[in-house]
């Protein structure tokens, strides 16, 4: 764990937007992301930026060995450190924007459950809509997103764009209860009932269309 850690900070120190947090997620918040994964059959399930596994470690026990588990990390070492801990898991390097591909190129049409480790709150509105849109489009209708935000900026402008997002593409979106443990503290989202894009926000639908067709064509 101590290893872990000290990379969580180098990397952090390296690029702190990209890493977001000096220190990995807390097992209180981590336990709050896998608690609503599903539990029956064999779900396929995505995980975006998970880091250093703070939450793969969760999910992992959550699935049991069912199923299918991928993740998406953009920095290269986390996802090598991934690789040595979770050989179970299909840890690939690459941005989220591109989960559709991922999916895709495994044979899956759709995934039953996205849990992603990614700040938004320190992304632009293009970011957000770009990775939302890409949600949107892989998770099966009535598939499970699951987001952690922490406290101290919940109330931000891209805090709250996001939290205006979600209830934009989601018809059931819950709040969970505060984790004092976490540093900082923090808390869990977790939207239900993707909507179809025409029962979707109109401004938040064009907007996310217009700027994944911008990032396609880029």
């Amino acid at each position: 764990m101590g290893i872990e850690r000290n990379l969580f900070i180098r990397e952090f120190l390296r690029n702190p937007l990209r890493t977001a947090s000096i220190i990995p997620s807390s097992r209180s918040v981590a336990r709050c992301m896998a608690a609503t994964l599903p539990i029956e059959g064999d779900p396929v399930v995505v995980e975006l930026g998970p880091g250093t596994g703070a939450f793969t470690t969760e999910i992992q026990r959550r699935l049991g060995g069912r199923g299918r588990h991928l993740a998406m990390e953009l920095n290269d070492k986390f996802a090598a450190l991934l690789r040595d801990r979770f050989p179970a898991v299909d840890v690939v390097v690459g941005d989220a924007a591109h989960v559709r591909r991922l999916l895709g190129e495994r044979g899956l049409d759709r995934a039953d459950a996205i849990v992603s480790g990614l700040p938004y709150a320190l992304f632009s509105q293009p970011l957000q809509h770009l990775l939302m849109g890409a949600v949107r489009d892989c998770l099966a209708p009535d598939g499970i997103f699951v987001a952690f935000a922490y406290v101290h900026a919940a109330w931000s402008p891209p805090a709250r764009r996001f939290s205006r997002l979600l209830e934009s593409l989601f018809g059931e979106v819950a709040v969970g209860k505060i984790v004092w443990a976490n540093l900082p503290p923090a808390f869990v989202y977790t939207a239900r009932h993707v909507k179809s894009p025409q029962h979707a926000n109109a401004r938040d639908r064009g907007a996310i269309d217009s700027w994944r067709d911008s990032w396609r064509d880029s």
